[in-house]
């Protein structure tokens, strides 16, 4: 995974970039492999499955679906989203030794915010001309799909008491 890291970002403005896409979404999507296998042993685990993909699906679609309607410009929330990652991360690391179940929550609930915003924030970008390079924008995007999902998984885990 590491060399995609590398390699995606040099090869984004050529054809070549086409395949480190796939092999980046691709190796993304089979990291997923052991956390669906976790909740899909647990009793109530396929529907928390499905009510985390259909609630993905219904984030992604009805904020992309506003960002184009309503042909704002969403870029001002740029640094706000980044410093929010930033706090994300260190409260990840922070949480990673402290353990505290309501901490988890409340990391998965922000970042689900946050990542949502995203969505709003790139979108707005290729739609006003921001982002140009559409194998950026992919990734972008699949990157905001992917933290929704994992972290509503976590969510719906949590209040299903799995």
């Amino acid at each position: 995974m590491a060399i995609v890291f590398f390699v995606l970002p040099r090869t984004m403005n050529s054809s070549a970039g086409i395949v480190w896409t796939f092999v980046f979404t691709g190796l993304l999507g089979a990291s997923l492999g052991p956390t669906l296998t976790y909740y899909l042993s647990l009793s109530s685990g396929p529907g928390i499955v499905m009510q985390a993909l259909a609630t993905t699906g219904m984030v992604f679609l009805g904020l992309s679906a506003y960002a184009i309607t309503s042909k704002k410009d969403f870029s001002f929330m740029g640094g706000f989203l980044v410093a929010g990652v930033i706090a994300l991360l260190v409260a990840m690391v922070a949480n990673i030794f402290l353990q505290i179940p309501a901490l988890s929550l409340a990391i998965s609930t922000i970042a689900v915010l946050i990542f949502s915003a995203f969505i709003l924030y790139d979108t707005s970008k290729i739609i006003n001309g921001g982002e140009t390079n559409y194998i950026r924008a992919t990734v972008s995007l699949y990157l905001n799909i992917f933290n929704i999902f994992v972290h509503m998984l976590s969510i719906l885990g949590f209040m299903n008491d799995d």
